[in-house]
């Protein structure tokens, strides 16, 4: 008798929150973040996220059970860098019960999973895989110099379909950042200003 193996993945934190950024700012949203990082960004404000040994092992059970004590239908798997694992299962479990999932994601792995929106964030510091070109709903790009803007443009370049394109900067150089942003945003229209709000109204 073949015995059915328990999933589990390393999940830093999960929590019901508002999503702050992005296509889905304001929304209602169950974040599952998990550990594991293959990018380490110098600027990220997780880093913590970033040794999955250091972090415990979770059933997925045991995840979606605690998505379902909520009564929020739209979940955020973020990290970390959450590709690092196959979340096939985990999503589909999730999608069983009607709940949405969206992931955050640099792209540096193969998506494994079934997704309904999937956030595309590249970074400098690993390359992305070319799948995500053709696969994202949404193309974030942190902006932490000015130089970039010139960068976000080569992305969304080789991006396909219906991708909405999102300039975010980055927390600690927003203010410094915010005026060539605005004026990038206003003279390429199909980039839209996302902000970290959850910041502004302190919340997770």
């Amino acid at each position: 008798m073949n015995r059915q193996v328990e999933i589990k993945l390393p999940l830093m934190e999960q929590f019901y929150t508002l999503q702050g950024e992005g296509r889905f700012s304001g929304k209602p949203a169950v974040f599952i973040r998990l550990a594991g990082c293959d990018v380490g960004c110098v600027w990220c404000d997780v880093k913590e996220s970033w040794d999955a040994a250091a972090h415990s092992l979770v059933s997925i059970d045991k995840i979606v059970e605690d998505v379902l004590k909520t009564s929020c239908l739209f979940v955020v798997i973020t990290g970390g860098e959450p590709t690092l694992y196959d979340l096939t299962d985990l999503t589909l479990k999730l999608a069983d019960s009607n709940i949405k999932v969206a992931i955050e994601t640099s792209g540096t792995n193969e998506l494994k999973g079934h997704f309904d929106w999937v956030t595309f964030s590249p970074k400098k510091f690993k390359k992305p895989l070319n799948e995500y070109y053709s696969n994202s709903n949404e193309l974030k790009v942190v902006v932490y110099h000015l130089s970039d803007l010139d960068w976000a443009k080569e992305h969304a370049a080789k991006v396909k379909g219906n991708c909405e394109f999102f300039l975010q900067p980055e927390w600690s150089k927003m203010d410094e950042l915010m005026p060539e942003i605005l004026a990038f945003v206003k003279l390429n229209p199909r980039w839209n200003l996302s902000l970290q709000t959850h910041k502004f109204i302190d919340i997770p």
